[in-house]
């Protein structure tokens, strides 16, 4: 996997690029599972903090496979 430049909000989060996508998404569940954002009903879902809203278009709460849509967006 080739390096990917990380945009300002996601640096918030996985912290400064370039970072292959793998590893970023790495990065990613590991800010999500420090700070406790995992939906506890439903396990799929990712409740947002103000770092990830950013991320995430605004958006307060996200499934797994939409995050890593929204989460490409910002990788280029």
């Amino acid at each position: 996997m080739k390096p990917l430049k990380v945009s300002e909000e996601l640096a918030m989060v996985v912290g400064k690029g370039p970072l292959p996508r793998s590893e970023v998404v790495k990065k990613l569940w590991a800010y999500i599972k420090k700070h406790d954002l995992q939906d506890k009903k439903n396990r799929r879902n990712i409740n947002a903090d103000a770092n990830l809203k950013a991320v995430f278009g605004g958006k307060g709460t996200v499934n797994m496979f939409e995050m890593t849509k929204l989460v490409s967006k910002h990788l280029s």
